[in-house]
């Protein structure tokens, strides 16, 4: 099963005809909001774009783990991890809930 997926100039395009707007306008939109996503993310760690989700920012704890390949216990530090999630609605819109029995 081979799909494409859509292209940031396929997008441009879409958004730019949607919108009767140049391809350049719509570029720079796209371009914006993903820099204002970003500086949100780091400021106040969480972005939320209504209707899609929130990118968030989460704080992982240290913990030990194991190398696989000799067994030995290694200690793997603390680090901080971006994360999507999806909107309940948009969730629903692309796979519908089971119904309950």
């Amino acid at each position: 099963m081979a799909t494409t997926r859509l292209t940031q100039t396929q997008l441009v395009k879409l958004l730019a005809e949607h919108t009767e707007t140049s391809n350049k306008t719509a570029k720079a939109f796209l371009e914006h909001l993903s820099s204002v996503a970003v500086t949100e993310v780091k400021k106040n760690g969480v972005f939320v774009l209504p209707g899609l989700g929130r990118l968030v920012r989460q704080e992982r704890k240290a913990r030990m783990g194991r190398n696989p390949a000799t067994g030995e216990s290694i200690k793997i530090p603390a680090k901080k991890v971006v994360k999507f999630r999806v909107a309940k609605a948009a969730k629903d819109a692309i796979v519908p809930p089971r119904k309950a029995k």
